[in-house]
């Protein structure tokens, strides 16, 4: 089994937990231009210029409508599904090309792994950015989550040892302040 291959899907996959459609594009064009990636059947469709095409017009839609305020809210609760179903076809795709992991293993890995992106991102960053700016924050935190939906899937395919680093030190840091956070709240 390659490791490495491994570490790509789940960088992969938690890029579909910020953005369905962004790491499906950049596999498929990496797929269709490059060498970086060979996808095998039956997830070489994702190379076809139709998928392409669709990908495209999707990634369009999806980054308006995350950008309008309460059509934004909405658009979450539709990614509720369709996050998590982008990350199981990505990592399963990703590393079924590069290693041998079973395909129920990887679209669970997938469907955890970009649905709990999606949780994090949709139940506690954007509530906490609409009620500390009134709204204003919005549009610039999600064009930060777009840019980096876009470089962790580049990353996860061209670099995956730093995406598995930075999921270490993020996984790290995030337990981290947990636990300085319930350190100190005062007994009762």
């Amino acid at each position: 089994m390659d490791l490495f291959g491994v570490f790509s899907a789940f960088g992969l996959s938690a890029s579909a937990g910020l953005n369905a459609y962004i790491p499906l594009l950049v596999v498929a064009l990496l797929a269709k231009f490059t060498d970086l990636i060979k996808l095998s059947k039956p997830w070489d469709a994702l190379t076809s210029w139709w998928i392409i095409g669709l990908l495209v017009v999707l990634s369009l839609i999806e980054f308006f409508a995350d950008k309008i305020p309460a059509v934004n809210h909405i658009n979450d609760i539709i990614q509720t599904f369709i996050r998590p179903a982008a990350g199981a076809i990505i990592f399963a795709a990703s590393a079924h090309a590069v290693t041998e992991v079973s395909p129920v293993l990887s679209i669970a890995a997938g469907i955890l792994v970009a649905g709990s992106v999606h949780a994090v991102k949709s139940l506690a960053v954007r509530p906490a950015v609409t009620a500390a700016t009134a709204g204003a924050g919005n549009v610039p935190v999600s064009v930060a989550e777009d840019v980096l939906s876009t470089v962790l899937s580049i990353l996860s395919v061209v670099v995956p040892v730093v995406i598995a680093c930075a999921l270490v030190l993020i996984t790290a840091y995030i337990v981290w302040r947990l636990y300085r956070r319930a350190r100190a709240i005062p007994a009762h």
